[in-house]
């Protein structure tokens, strides 16, 4: 069995820590995925051969670690996709910032254009053609040795959106070299399949697709981080965070 993390394992619901550097599907031929990972792990623990459904609402970028939900059946598949879809899901995400926000907390409304051919998007004016409203909100919990953890939750979903809208104000996310940061994370050369960013899907909350009670999910943070000299964090401090409402939908890959 392979070394994935289980975090959550309840009735069709099955919720994994994702590493960074690890594409969550659709890799090339002889690219391990998070996916395989997971169909693998189904296959050894309930002994079932040959293909196993996997049922995939949401995605985390490659480059990006935290708390990826899948379902082992179809209906309850899209029932957690419709609440994707809807905005249901409660989201919060950490993040090491090279500089802190010039505010501890706020939001952040930026328009956003994807680069046809690229995975890539930039900040553009109000009004652009294929331009996209980007809107999310952002706490400070600690500042260390000038770099600022923050947690984030989204109003909207889209591609690589934390990663430009704090890059764009010159508070890039360490490691994350395509949106301008310093360099590459401490300890790892600038590759984009093998250097993480610092940036975590700590917690999800979701609807049960059977029961339909709240299920929150954390994930503990990678021990890469050690290497950014945080202050002592506990992930049960979300708890206390106070986000308006609507806000959590998961990032667009």
């Amino acid at each position: 069995m392979n070394d994935l993390q289980v975090l959550c394992e309840d009735g069709p619901v099955l919720a994994v820590n994702k590493p960074s550097g690890l594409i969550s599907q659709g890799a090339p031929l002889g690219v391990d995925s998070l996916v395989a990972q997971v169909k693998d792990y189904l296959r050894e623990k309930y002994n079932k051969p040959g293909n196993v459904y996997l049922g995939v609402p949401h995605r985390l970028d490659r480059p990006v670690s935290g708390v990826v939900v899948f379902s082992r059946n179809s209906k309850c598949a899209a029932r957690l996709s419709e609440q994707f879809a809807k905005r249901q899901v409660e989201k919060t995400y950490l993040a090491v910032l090279e500089h802190p926000p010039e505010q501890p907390a706020g939001e952040l409304v930026d328009w956003l254009y994807r680069i046809p051919d690229q995975p890539r998007v930039i900040v553009v004016n109000k009004g652009r053609a294929d331009a996209k409203e980007a809107r999310l909100h952002y706490q400070t919990l600690q500042v260390v040795q000038g770099r600022a953890l923050v947690a984030v939750r989204l109003g909207t979903g889209r591609m690589h959106q934390i990663r430009v809208q704090f890059g764009s104000r010159n508070c890039r996310i360490v490691g994350d070299t395509q949106y301008g940061a310093e360099g590459p994370f401490p300890g790892f050369r600038d590759d984009p399949v093998t250097s993480p960013i610092a940036l975590h899907g700590a917690e999800l909350t979701i609807l049960h697709p059977v029961r339909y009670d709240r299920l929150t999910i954390r994930a503990p943070l990678p021990q890469v981080w050690k290497a950014l000299g945080l202050g002592r964090f506990n992930l049960k401090t979300l708890e206390q965070l106070q986000w308006p409402e609507g806000l959590g939908h998961a990032l667009e890959e």
